[in-house]
């Protein structure tokens, strides 16, 4: 009976939480940045993500410049990319830098492309990955190359534009994220311990770039079906496969280009999908608003919206109980 219950008021709150999202989606946002001839920037630009923001970027006019290691992915991802482009003025340019290297390095490099391409109006950080394994079986190694790659290369990469954009007195930096920021999931304890930090790296920094008439956005994509999902999928426990398949898989172009729309929108917190927006607001804490609607949503329905956490946490428990029992009566049937 009191699964019952559960069960139904769960279904209540998702059926309420739905139409807050909705009206959520259609709040009043800032005017839209023009990015005609503008310079954008995006870290990890040869794939996934990162590609898909830096095409539609160009089929709306900017000055494209992407930063990855591979030379090679970098120069067939900038031919597609320029095959988008809206006019013959626009200029492409690719960079081809170890973002959690040596930080002179970094800093000279993108002081080049910015001569060249003009001054930044919007940085975007899409350099990351994931190793999937519980604590005990993830390598040292393994450990200091997600941290590297998800968290030192967006600091070193956003330290080495920063001051020059605060001085401009305007546009936009994006850190990218994940869900993983708001929600610790089995078999990512560490992948979510970077993830967790650049959500505060990204509050600290809207705290210091606001004045200066510079916006921040936290991009908080769900799975999405890029080369880096597929690869970190052949090693993922069973457990959080599972978790993942709860949710729906979404593309990298759709999550693209909601991330440069909410860049534009001038929103702090950039997600697509249902869960992607209850985590917003039920986790906001101490995040930047966008609007009085948004802070309206935030305050009364982060109670309510509770009960959907409990309900997903209690789903993955149950999934990670059954794994164990399954695994444990497996080696009992051997013996």
């Amino acid at each position: 009976m009191e699964n019952v219950m559960f069960a139904l008021i769960t279904s209540g709150v998702l059926a309420l939480s739905f139409v807050l999202v909705t009206v959520l989606k259609y709040k009043f946002t800032a005017k839209k940045k023009c990015l005609l001839g503008r310079h954008v920037m995006v870290t990890g630009g040869s794939s996934g993500i990162g590609k898909c923001i830096a095409l539609k970027a160009a089929k709306i006019g900017a000055n494209v410049t992407i930063v990855a290691r591979n030379e090679n992915r970098l120069r067939s991802a900038l031919e597609e990319i320029k095959g988008q482009c809206l006019n013959s003025d626009q200029k492409f340019n690719y960079l081809s830098v170890d973002l959690a290297g040596d930080y002179n390095m970094v800093k000279t490099t993108f002081n080049k492309a910015i001569d060249e391409m003009g001054p930044l109006y919007l940085f975007i950080n899409c350099a990351g990955m994931a190793i999937c394994g519980t604590l005990e079986d993830v390598s040292t190694n393994d450990i200091m190359k997600m941290i590297n790659t998800n968290l030192i290369s967006t600091i070193q990469a956003t330290k080495a534009i920063v001051n020059e954009m605060k001085q401009n007195g305007y546009g936009s930096i994006v850190i990218t994220s994940s869900l993983a920021s708001f929600c610790g999931i089995y078999g990512l304890s560490v992948y979510s311990a970077t993830k967790f930090a650049l959500r505060g790296f990204a509050e600290a920094l809207s705290m210091e770039t606001k004045n200066f008439g510079v916006k921040v956005t936290l991009a908080l994509p769900p799975d999405t079906d890029t080369p880096g999902y597929a690869n970190e999928s052949k090693d993922k426990p069973l457990e959080t496969l599972l978790i993942s398949e709860t949710a729906k898989l979404f593309t990298p172009e759709e999550v693209g280009r909601q991330i440069l729309q909410d860049t534009l929108d001038g929103r702090f917190f950039s997600t697509v999908g249902f869960e992607g927006h209850i985590m917003t607001i039920s986790c906001a804490g101490m995040a930047p608003y966008t609007s009085y609607l948004e802070l309206i949503c935030q305050v009364f329905c982060a109670g309510i919206l509770r009960l959907i956490t409990v309900y997903y946490q209690s789903t993955f428990d149950k999934i990670i109980k059954k794994c164990k029992f399954d695994r444990e009566h497996s080696k009992t049937n051997k013996t």
